[in-house]
């Protein structure tokens, strides 16, 4: 990387999952929508013909008269040639399947257990970790070898845990982990502003103090040009007792839409308001609050996603890469609302940067555990990630997050001990689990089968099962 006048040249940016049929092309139009860098992206993917096909059409995307920088896109076959000479490395990863990820979300509903997402905590979110750490291991080792000086962006679920596994691997790892959640809290908290005030704020003019862990984060302050907003979100959310009036959609698909009303109903139990969707939120405390079945998430107004959409959407996304791939669809740039390019950019040294990210606590939240990944704000500038202090997250929502936290430090050490026997008592110790011992086991081990071809150890376990 070379910088000059303001701009940084031949950037390189080694793109892990990079076949992507989505995550991978907001990547791109927000490069090419911002003048302040260009360079390289490398793609890769296991699947060589995804990210063959992003690069044909990422350089189409260089060809477009309202690009502002210019960036070349290449193929590449292995992580070493990727990762060789990165300045930045993201990963964007599906880890597995979308069968995997069926029995992730679906499977536990032979149980009578239902999942909102199913990625993070709960049943899925644990079966997940558990095929996605040994991955991650991989990807860490390889970045210590071939680009250890590079900073690396996690996107990719369980955030926590995948963050967490990079560092468990390669301490001195430069990573963070990046989470769109918590923007619509602050659109919410703009709109609100804006209807009773008549001003126009923007969700990035919403100042916020934030703390929790990834996808269960809860803000205890809001500020527009200094100006205190929690007194007027606590009178809008006892005005909405259905959830929010604006509909705030997810900008990336309506099938992740919510009311709010989870979260503004945790903001009244607590006096802190919830910073993740409510598709996230209900996954993180007792099941019968708020997702004991398919009625009780109509009643609170969100979708428990199937992965059958899933698949369908991601057979839509084939289609629409092979039109824009043959030409038969226009490539055009179109911003994401994501913040990586402004991350990479203030890390490059050009200017400074603020926003929320996942990375070890080093005290920022002084009563969840040292070392564990949290979420908070933290100052991006050269070369430097610092976490802002938010302060100790108020006791009784505390208890709920703290659990979570211990929760995925030990299913890291258990997987990279390949210890599922460990990982069963995450499983049960989980807020959602309310199955007898024997139920719960039942469940853990037809889950680990149907997913044992990701599962280095699980041939082992099934051998100390059966002595």
């Amino acid at each position: 990387m070379e910088k000059a006048n303001g701009k940084a040249k031949n950037v390189r940016i080694a793109y892990i999952g990079g076949g992507s049929r989505g995550w991978a092309r907001y990547l791109m139009s927000d490069l090419f929508l911002d003048d302040r860098m260009s360079g390289t992206v490398a793609l890769y993917d296991i699947d060589f013909e995804a990210a063959r096909d992003n690069a044909v059409i990422g350089n189409k995307m260089n060809e477009l008269p309202d690009k502002k920088s210019d960036w070349k896109f290449v193929m590449t076959e292995s992580l070493q040639e990727a990762l060789t000479g990165a300045d930045f490395v993201v990963i964007s990863i599906l880890p597995a399947t979308f069968d995997e990820m069926e029995v992730d979300v679906h499977w536990p509903e032979k149980y009578g257990m239902y999942q909102s997402v199913g990625d993070t905590v709960g049943p899925g979110g644990v079966i997940r970790a558990l095929r996605t750490i040994p991955m991650f291991k991989v990807i860490a080792e390889a970045i210590k070898e071939y680009s250890p000086n590079a900073w690396v962006i996690n996107y990719t679920n369980p955030m926590t845990v995948c963050t967490r596994t990079l560092f468990a691997v390669f301490p001195e790892i430069k990573a963070f982990g990046c989470c769109h959640e918590v923007f619509g809290t602050q659109e919410l908290i703009a709109n609100v502003y804006n209807t009773k005030t008549g001003g126009h704020a923007t969700r990035r003019e919403i100042d916020i103090n934030l703390f929790g862990v990834n996808h269960f984060t809860w803000v205890n302050e809001a500020r527009y040009k200094g100006e205190d907003l929690m007194p007027m979100m606590w009178q809008y959310a006892m005005e909405n007792p259905e959830g929010d009036s604006f509909k705030t959609l997810n900008w990336m698909n309506k099938m992740f839409q919510s009311n709010s009303a989870i979260k503004l109903d945790l903001f009244k139990r607590y006096g802190v308001l919830a910073a993740a969707g409510d598709r996230h939120l209900c996954e993180f405390v007792p099941a019968d609050w708020y997702m004991k079945d398919h009625e009780t998430a109509a009643k609170w107004k969100y979708a428990l996603t199937s992965v059958a959409w899933r698949k369908q959407d991601k057979a839509d996304r084939v289609k629409e890469t092979k039109e824009l791939v043959a030409g038969t669809k226009p490539v055009a740039l179109k911003a994401s609302g994501e913040e990586g390019v402004n991350q990479m950019a203030a890390l490059a040294g050009l200017g400074s940067y603020v926003t929320n990210v996942n990375i070890p606590n080093c005290g920022q939240i002084p009563n969840l555990p040292l070392g564990a990944v949290v979420e908070t704000n933290a100052y991006f500038s050269g070369d430097c990630v610092r976490p802002l202090y938010a302060g100790a997250i108020p006791d009784a929502v505390n208890h709920l997050v703290i659990r979570h936290s211990y929760n995925q430090e030990e299913i890291v050490k258990c997987t990279l001990a390949g210890d599922y026997e460990g990982a069963f008592k995450v499983f049960i110790n989980d807020p959602q689990m309310r199955l007898p011992l024997d139920q719960a086991r039942k469940m853990y081990d037809e889950m680990l089968y149907e997913t044992r071809a990701y599962l280095p150890d699980y041939e082992k376990y099934v051998k100390s099962r059966n002595k």
